[in-house]
C-alpha cells in the first residue's frame, strides 16, 4: 500500500482518535469530517505531484467573557471552537507558496518578494506574505509549499475566519522548516502583525491568540504588546451544554462609526480622568467623578466606562468559577455580561436604525428558552450579527427551532470548546 493510500485509509476510519478529539463523538459529524478531509487530499493529489502529503488544521474562536475590553487593555475570555479550517500541505522545494481554496482562485506568493504590496490588501496573499515577512524579521526559516485548504469558519459570524487562516499559515510555517520551535504565542502575534500591516485591517491580538494556542485562554492586555495569556483548564464537553452562535442577519453596512464610538468615549472617560485608558482607573473613580463627567463626556461614556470595569472584573471571576469546576456560576458571569453589554455598554443596536433590532430579538428569544438552565449575550463587536448562548442538551432542539423560525434555517451554529489550537494531525 503506497502512503497516500495508508492516509487515505486511515481518514475513512472516521471514529479515529484524531477526528473524536476535533469533532466530538457524533457518528454522522465525523462520517461528514472524513468525506470532506478524503475530498480535500483527493484535490490536492490531482493538482499537485503528491509524495508525502500533511494535515494541518486550525480553530474559529469565541470570544466567552469581555466584550469590548481589549482595547482599553483589559481582560478577555476566548475560546476555540470546532469549526475549523484544514489544510493538505507538503513542501515544495521552492520559494513559492501555491494555495487552492474552494471559490477562490489559486494564490500564488513569491517569499522573496517581503515588501507590503497594496494591490495585495485585504486578501489571502497579503497574510501569507506578511507571515512569511515576519518569521524571517524573527530569524525563522521560510519556505514554499504547495496546498489546498478548506474552511468552515463562516465570515462574518464573528468566529475569527482571518485569525484562523492565519495561524494555520504560521503553523505549517513552523512545522515544515522550523521543527515546531514557534510558540503558539508567536505565532499569533505574528499573525497580528500580517494582518495589522499586510493586510491592513487594525486588530487585537484575542482572536489569533484563542486560534493559535487553543482549549479556553484568558489574555490580559494590561501590558501593551506583552499580553499574558493563560490556558484555563475546564473540560467543556463532560457538561453537557453545547455553544450555539445564532447570526441573526442585519444590515452592517454604515456601522463603523458605531463600532469606533466604544474605545473613543471609554478613552475619552479615561482622559478626562487623567489615564490613557481604563484599565488605569477603578470603577470608585469613575462614579466620584460623574457629575462632572456628564458635563463633558455625556452619560453613555459613562454608562460604556462602568460596562468596562465591570466585565473587565468578571473575567477573573469566569476564569475562577471554571477552574473550580462551577459551571452554574460560571454561566451567571456569562449572563451578566449580556446584560452589562445591553444595559450599560449599548453594543446591540445601532441608534440610527432603532426599528431593526435583530440582535435585542435574539437575545430575548433566548432568555424566553434558556431562563434558570443556559445563558446568553451578544458576540463580538455587536450592533448586528450574531448572539452566543450555553444550551443544555435537553434544550437544543427547542432553542434551536425557536432561534431558526425568526432567523432562517442554519442560523444556528452548533459548537463546542475544542482543545487544540492550530495543529498539525497524526492519522
Amino acid at each position: 500500500m503506497s502512503l497516500i493510500e495508508s492516509i487515505k485509509s486511515k481518514v475513512k476510519n472516521y471514529e479515529n482518535q484524531v477526528f473524536t478529539e476535533l469533532y466530538g463523538n457524533n457518528k454522522a459529524v465525523l462520517k461528514t469530517q472524513s468525506e470532506r478531509y478524503l475530498r480535500v487530499l483527493n484535490e490536492f493529489c490531482s493538482k499537485f505531484n503528491a509524495v508525502n502529503p500533511l494535515f494541518f488544521n486550525s480553530p474559529g474562536r469565541t470570544e466567552i467573557g469581555g466584550n469590548h475590553t481589549d482595547h482599553n487593555f483589559g481582560r478577555v475570555l476566548a475560546g476555540a471552537v470546532n469549526i475549523d479550517n484544514i489544510a493538505v500541505v507538503e513542501s515544495n522545494n521552492s520559494n513559492t507558496v501555491v494555495i487552492q481554496s474552494a471559490g477562490y482562485p489559486d494564490a500564488v506568493i513569491d517569499l522573496s518578494i517581503t515588501e507590503i504590496i497594496e494591490e495585495e490588501k485585504f486578501t489571502s496573499k497579503a497574510l501569507v506574505r506578511g507571515i512569511s515577512a515576519r518569521l524571517k524579521e524573527l530569524g525563522y526559516k521560510t519556505g514554499g509549499f504547495n496546498a489546498v485548504i478548506d474552511g468552515e469558519v463562516p465570515k462574518g459570524s464573528g468566529l475569527s475566519s482571518s485569525a484562523s487562516f492565519e495561524v494555520l499559515i504560521g503553523e505549517i510555517f513552523n512545522q515544515l522548516f522550523n521543527n515546531g520551535t514557534i510558540t503558539p504565542i508567536v505565532n499569533a502575534m505574528i499573525g497580528q502583525y500580517a494582518e495589522n500591516n499586510y493586510f491592513g485591517k487594525p486588530c487585537g491580538l484575542m482572536d489569533q491568540t484563542a486560534c493559535a494556542v487553543g482549549g479556553l485562554v484568558s489574555i490580559d492586555f494590561k501590558v501593551p504588546g506583552k499580553p499574558v495569556v493563560k490556558k484555563v483548564n475546564f473540560d467543556f464537553l463532560a457538561t453537557g451544554y453545547s455553544l450555539i452562535i445564532t447570526d441573526t442577519g442585519g444590515n452592517h453596512a454604515d456601522l463603523n462609526d458605531e463600532y469606533a464610538s466604544l474605545p473613543v468615549e471609554m478613552k475619552l472617560v479615561a482622559k478626562k480622568l487623567g489615564a490613557e485608558v481604563l484599565r488605569e482607573l477603578s470603577t470608585e473613580q469613575i462614579i466620584e467623578a460623574i457629575p462632572l463627567l456628564r458635563e463633558t463626556t455625556g452619560d453613555r461614556a459613562i454608562l460604556r466606562s462602568l460596562h468596562f470595569q465591570g466585565d473587565n472584573a468578571r473575567v477573573v471571576k469566569q476564569v475562577e468559577s471554571l477552574e473550580n469546576n462551577d459551571f452554574r456560576t460560571f454561566l451567571n458571569y456569562v449572563i451578566e455580561s449580556g446584560y452589562s453589554s445591553f444595559m450599560y455598554n449599548q453594543n446591540i443596536f445601532p441608534v440610527h436604525n432603532v426599528k431593526e433590532q435583530g440582535l435585542s430579538l435574539a437575545l430575548a428569544l433566548s432568555e424566553l428558552v434558556l431562563k434558570n438552565h443556559g445563558a446568553w449575550r451578544v458576540h463580538g463587536g455587536g450592533f448586528a450579527g450574531t448572539i452566543q448562548a450555553f444550551v443544555p442538551g435537553f434544550l437544543i432542539d427547542k432553542y434551536i427551532s425557536t432561534l431558526e423560525h425568526v432567523y432562517g434555517k442554519n442560523s444556528c451554529h452548533k459548537l463546542f470548546i475544542r482543545q487544540q489550537g492550530a495543529v498539525k494531525l497524526h492519522f
